[in-house]
């Protein structure tokens, strides 16, 4: 009597792809994926004063603080745009960098009691906080518009339509480079307590080393070789040039900005997913 092949729901082996799973999986944890970007949206405004108000809020203080601080007191141009619109373009690409990276970082420090009882592509997680830090990305962006649209019937700024589709590729190279960096940054988390505090440090230092509320063309020529080693320098440029007709880079550090993203990307999803299931088993 010949043998009958049994259809398995699932196999377990020793063979991944480099995402650790299939595509074809993670299209099959779609409504979890969303679940999770929905329940930390929630979470992170219960119990609050002011709710999802503060995804606008944020970059609203920073804005006026800055203005306060570079454009009153040091008095560091803007290329001729208006100071308010000048960091806030600055500022919300800024927090979507600081978000994915932050929230990618604490991936198995913040989830080891689930990863412990279910099964489900741990790259989920990450991707989670993708989408929801993409999500107030989008929202502060509408606010930068908002504004780009009252200096402009002001009769104060132009809008660079043909330049605009620009941010995309920026958009995309940015939270690459911080998911990328927040994947490494995780597996050293998760073994090093420690970590976490050295994480705020860096932030702060590339807080002032991106050009976020000071445009390249100051910067003096003997130190512009270190700024443009910052991947993400070229890419503040870029975005500022897409939304505002104004900034100052090269094919060259754009190039060098996309191959960055790309091998920090890989490196980290190769890690992360090598590492993750024997992670869960020491924290």
């Amino acid at each position: 009597m010949a043998e009958e092949k049994v259809k398995l729901e699932w196999e377990i082996n020793k063979k991944t792809s480099w995402l650790g799973t299939s595509f074809k999986e993670l299209y099959l944890y779609k409504d979890l994926l969303f679940s999770l970007v929905r329940k930390e949206f929630l979470s992170s405004y219960q119990q609050t004063l002011l709710g999802p108000f503060w995804v606008l809020l944020q970059p609203i203080l920073t804005v006026f603080t800055s203005l306060l601080i570079f454009h009153k007191i040091i008095g560091v141009p803007t290329e001729g745009v208006p100071p308010l619109l000048y960091y806030l373009a600055g500022i919300t690409l800024w927090n979507l960098f600081s978000d994915i990276f932050l929230g990618t970082s604490i991936t198995f420090t913040q989830n080891v009691l689930v990863f412990n009882k279910v099964y489900f592509p741990r790259i989920i997680v990450p991707l989670s906080v993708v989408l929801l830090s993409g999500l107030r990305f989008l929202i502060q962006l509408v606010l930068f518009f908002i504004a780009l649209t009252y200096y402009y019937l002001a009769g104060k700024v132009v809008i660079p339509v043909n330049t605009l589709l620009l941010a995309i590729p920026v958009i995309i190279t940015t939270a690459g480079i911080s998911l990328g960096a927040g994947l490494v940054f995780s597996i050293f988390t998760a073994k090093y307590r420690d970590f976490l505090g050295l994480l705020q440090v860096i932030l702060r230092l590339l807080l002032f080393v991106c050009p976020i509320f000071y445009p390249m063309s100051i910067v003096p020529g003997k130190l512009k070789w270190l700024m443009n080693l910052n991947p993400l320098s070229a890419q503040f440029e870029l975005y500022r040039y897409a939304l505002l007709g104004k900034g100052q880079f090269t094919a060259d550090q754009v190039l060098y900005s996309g191959l960055f993203m790309v091998v920090l990307l890989a490196g980290g999803m190769l890690l992360f997913n090598k590492t993750a299931d024997r992670l869960v088993d020491v924290i």
